[in-house]
């Protein structure tokens, strides 16, 4: 797992003026394209802010390395990229982020630093402590009669998909004055 890490791509591009319904077109073929690669987890994507402003914000999830870098090379989405060329002011930036940075992406400017070290393990430490919470009230009955490892095992996976779908993207964004101070 940790050589072939689950990976956060930030996709951040400059349409040019009168080029955005395309734009938003193409987007569309290429996320609904991307949901059929093996290991796709989500896109996100934050519009302009202004209308004048021009610049989207796309996050693509994958589960691995390996699997973002088939859809990444594949001819399906070089395509698109040369159908991008016409309607973009440039080819944008593009970053990967793995490991605990992959729970703090908002939508910023492009060379965000992620929060320091211990500010993701005090937000990372409170939404487990309040996931851990909800487990003890849900009727889990059933895993008593598991071996511990095994339901071990569960209690992890529901951790930490909660962590990841549900609590971290809204927790980061209510954090997020005290995450990524304006500097």
């Amino acid at each position: 797992m940790s050589t072939d890490p689950p990976v956060t791509v930030d996709v951040v591009q400059r349409i040019k003026r009168g080029k955005e319904q395309e734009f938003e077109a193409l987007l569309a073929k290429i996320i609904s394209a991307a949901s059929t690669f093996e290991g796709y987890l989500g896109a996100s994507v934050f519009r302009p802010s202004y209308d004048h402003d021009g610049e989207y914000r796309i996050v693509f999830k994958f589960d691995h390395l390996d699997n973002l870098k088939r859809w990444e090379h594949s001819p399906m989405r070089q395509r698109f990229l040369a159908q991008a060329r016409h309607l973009t002011v440039d080819v944008g930036t593009f970053s990967i982020i793995t490991g605990l940075e992959t729970w703090f992406t908002l939508p910023a400017k492009p060379g965000i630093l992620p929060p320091p070290r211990y500010k993701m393990v005090l937000v990372s430490g409170l939404a487990i402590f309040a996931i851990n919470q909800l487990l003890v009230l849900l009727p889990l009955d059933w895993l008593t009669q598991l071996p511990s490892v095994l339901r071990l095992l569960i209690l992890i996976f529901l951790t930490t998909t909660l962590m990841t779908y549900v609590v971290m993207p809204r927790l980061t964004k209510l954090l997020a004055g005290w995450l990524y101070p304006q500097r």
